[in-house]
């Protein structure tokens, strides 16, 4: 006789969560149509009103819809950012636990960094060396004021994904930025740091600009190993 198996009852929540779900997924409801009323939904499984909100909140928070105060709920449309908005605050809690798990995320970042920077210099179109000088001119233009110095060194590296034309590499970009940023010492603003970061980026987009992925990405792994130690869980705020 076989092991029993007995059936757990679930929660109407869990019930409607799986069935609102699926009329998303089977493509019954598009991106941008609105989900059926609390009203229409109760009458149509036969539940109360708080099972259904905790459905819709659940759909929600896997970015499947949007909740506006007084309206109804719309499907989103799902893409590579959203989805690893999703797990944002997953990945920052992970960082925060283990000096570790960010050492890894930085030898991930240069592991990425490289293939993407060498696609770069294959791939860049004069516009996206344009792209890449105005957001270097930006750069220099806020030495001293950190904040605005790092959010322009985010953007540099994120624009270099992007000439990929590929928004799964995009999106993966922004996020190991994002994680990172959240560890980035003052280290940067001391007397050298800015310049040092500076003429990187310029040697780098020099590399691109002459199509030579060799260079571009021995220039990238050489900025990047620098520029590891400003990354520091000491520098995380409780």
């Amino acid at each position: 006789m076989a092991v029993s198996e007995p059936i757990v009852r679930r929660k109407l929540s869990d019930e409607v969560f799986a069935r609102l779900k699926r009329l998303i997924t089977s493509g019954e409801l598009q991106p941008g149509d609105e989900m059926p009323s609390e009203r229409e939904l109760m009458e149509r499984f036969g539940v109360g009103r708080p099972a259904i909100r905790e459905a819709m909140q659940a759909l929600a928070n896997m970015g499947l819809v949007a909740i506006s105060h007084g309206e109804r709920a719309k499907v989103l449309q799902l893409s590579a950012r959203s989805i690893f908005r999703q797990v944002d605050t997953a990945a920052k809690i992970m960082l925060a636990s283990s000096k570790d798990s960010l050492e890894h995320l930085k030898s991930a970042r240069i592991f990425f960094e490289r293939g993407m920077v060498r696609e770069a210099a294959e791939k860049a179109t004069e516009e996206d060396i344009d792209r890449l000088k105005d957001i270097l001119a930006e750069q220099r233009s806020q030495r001293g004021n950190s904040d605005a110095f790092i959010g322009a060194d985010m953007r540099f590296h994120n624009a270099i994904a992007d000439i990929s034309g590929n928004p799964i590499y995009a999106a993966v970009s922004e996020a190991m930025l994002s994680w990172l940023k959240e560890y980035h010492t003052e280290m940067l603003i001391w007397t050298g740091k800015e310049k040092y970061t500076l003429d990187e980026h310029e040697e780098i987009i020099g590399h691109i600009a002459a199509h030579n992925p060799e260079k571009a990405e021995a220039a990238m792994i050489k900025h990047l190993e620098r520029s590891r130690a400003l990354y520091t869980l000491a520098a995380n705020p409780s």
